[in-house]
């Protein structure tokens, strides 16, 4: 059902990703989760194909670390949308799309607490100088807050 990456494509995620906790930090939202990874992941698929959105890959970036003989706490990747919310963004700013489809990180951290991260659609805008469509990113940004919500609920 989901694609499996190459350890070359995860070792790739994974930098960018992780390589500077200040840069992963910046245009991030985050939620604290009282599940574990995979729960929380799985409460998010269920969350986001209930709400018609598509799911294109879950990604499991520990067992992709496994594979190519290294260690990583749990750490998923969902990557979803809908083409009917994506391509407005794109008519109004064309490059968003490298930021596009949505994405949201499950991970571990060293304490072992969980959280649920994902893109703040209003840094997107700036970075993207995206004009004219304040509507449309203010719904994004309620429909991610939502679905990180009901993923995270105990």
């Amino acid at each position: 059902m989901f694609r499996k990456f190459s350890a070359i494509a995860f070792i790739a995620g994974s930098i960018a990703a992780f390589s500077s906790s200040a840069q992963a930090a910046d245009g991030m939202i985050t939620v604290e989760s009282p599940h574990d990874v995979a729960t929380t992941v799985d409460k998010l698929v269920a969350v986001l194909e209930s709400k018609g959105m598509n799911v294109f890959a879950r990604i499991n970036h520990a067992e992709g670390a496994k594979n190519a003989g290294l260690e990583l706490r749990p750490t998923e990747l969902v990557v979803f949308g809908n083409p009917k919310v994506g391509t407005p963004l794109m008519l109004c700013s064309q490059s968003i799309a490298i930021d596009l489809p949505q994405k949201m990180l499950a991970w571990q951290d060293e304490d072992g607490n969980v959280h649920l991260g994902y893109n703040d659609p209003m840094h997107l805008k700036g970075r993207h100088k995206t004009e004219g469509c304040d509507e449309v990113l203010g719904k994004v940004t309620g429909a991610l807050a939502n679905f990180a919500k009901a993923a995270t609920a105990p």
